[in-house]
């Protein structure tokens, strides 16, 4: 589909067809980006917090990247702890 590049303000900007918006799934807020000299618009999917953690500890863990970065940092106190 062929459109123009329209002045709106100070800016400018495009009139995308509604049925090309539902067909993307934008609706509203989306996340935008040049990629291979093409503009291109994304849905922004809200995740939950932390979404991913839980695979990425368990991709450290196989790696044996989950050591403790900073094992001189506990307080002298700390052995006597009982949990």
């Amino acid at each position: 589909m062929r459109t123009a590049i329209r002045k709106i303000g100070n800016s400018q900007g495009v009139l995308i067809p509604k049925p090309l918006l539902a067909e993307a799934g934008l609706e509203t807020d989306v996340d935008m980006a040049v990629e291979n000299g093409a503009l291109v618009l994304r849905p922004i999917r809200a995740r939950p917090p932390r979404a991913g953690w839980a695979e990425a500890a368990r991709e450290f863990a196989s790696a044996g990247d989950d050591a403790a970065i900073w094992p001189g940092f506990a307080n002298a106190e700390d052995a006597a702890l009982k949990w």
